[in-house]
């Protein structure tokens, strides 16, 4: 099952993405005299997510067409899947290649997180901001764990058993900051707009192994990197079984993975997230030095 986030008549409402468009939960509720959650953090929250699952995948695609309100996939408007997870955890430097980018050394005995405010969070289609405090902010396309149960010490044997499931993500780092000194990092991934994720949650029922999949960071319809989930130094259930053992993770807790590899990112330029079956995350960028330097043109021009 595929969950998405649309904005409806101003309200952000959860909807079951289909081949041919988009139900609502609300729709199902009235439909089939249900009471699921109508966003997706509160589904997830109130451990509705599986019976969802197991609901929809005992009904028939078309029965559910048939009765329910279908909305075409182009006037979908897609908003964050949520904007206030507890936490978020980003890995730094998992795949070798990665490091070699920065000329840095892989971590090999522990994963390198760091966590990230929710201040930080856009989805599909909004517009990354490049800050005045930066000339050098990148880009970095990962594979999201969504965690779908509140878990202290998991193994890595049982992680699979609390993640909800899997979406796109496109971090970004000032990196010109954080290159003076790596104690800056938790500043440099900190900026409004530096997380975009979405636009779709991905059950683990939809994804046959996910150490296969293809993660690509894309810039301008180019593959700037690509590299697969099975080539991270530290992989999914170990992320999660780390982390589990630092602190409790809740539902709606959100780790991101690690790029394959981190572009610079510059004024109109269009960078998308790209995962084998997933849905593309596709943002475009502006940076606010540029956007200052035309409105004092502007603002010139027309005084004279």
């Amino acid at each position: 099952m595929r969950l998405s986030t649309l904005v409806i008549n101003g309200e952000e409402q959860a909807a079951i993405v289909t081949n041919n468009g988009a139900i609502l939960i609300e729709t199902i509720n009235e439909q089939f005299q249900q009471r699921f959650e109508t966003t997706v953090f509160k589904i997830i929250q109130s451990n509705q997510l599986t019976r969802l699952t197991d609901w929809y995948g005992a009904k028939e695609g078309e029965e559910l067409e048939q009765v329910c309100e279908v909305i075409p996939k182009d006037q979908f408007e897609y908003a964050p899947l949520y904007k206030h997870p507890r936490k978020i955890w980003g890995i730094g430097l998992n795949y070798v290649e990665h490091a070699s980018d920065l000329s840095e050394k892989a971590p090999n005995t522990e994963p390198a997180s760091f966590m990230k405010p929710d201040t930080t969070i856009i989805g599909y289609n909004d517009t990354i901001l490049v800050p005045f405090q930066s000339e050098r902010t990148t880009a970095e396309a990962e594979l999201g764990i969504v965690i779908g149960q509140e878990c202290k010490d998991v193994s890595e044997e049982d992680a699979q058993s609390v993640i909800a499931g899997y979406t796109t993500i496109i971090d970004m780092t000032a990196e010109d900051i954080l290159q003076r000194n790596p104690r800056y990092l938790t500043r440099s991934k900190s900026f409004d707009t530096f997380f975009s994720f979405g636009p779709e949650l991905v059950t683990p029922d939809e994804v046959e192994d996910v150490h296969e999949l293809n993660v690509s960071t894309i810039i301008n319809g180019n593959v700037h990197r690509k590299n697969v989930v099975a080539n991270m130094t530290f992989r999914p259930w170990d992320l999660v079984s780390f982390h589990s053992k630092v602190m409790t993770l809740l539902p709606g807790d959100i780790l991101s993975t690690g790029t394959p590899g981190a572009v610079v990112i510059r004024d109109g330029d269009i960078v998308e997230c790209q995962i084998d079956g997933f849905t593309p995350l596709i943002n475009k960028v502006e940076d606010l030095k540029v956007t200052k330097a035309n409105h004092q043109a502007e603002k010139a021009v027309s005084k004279n």
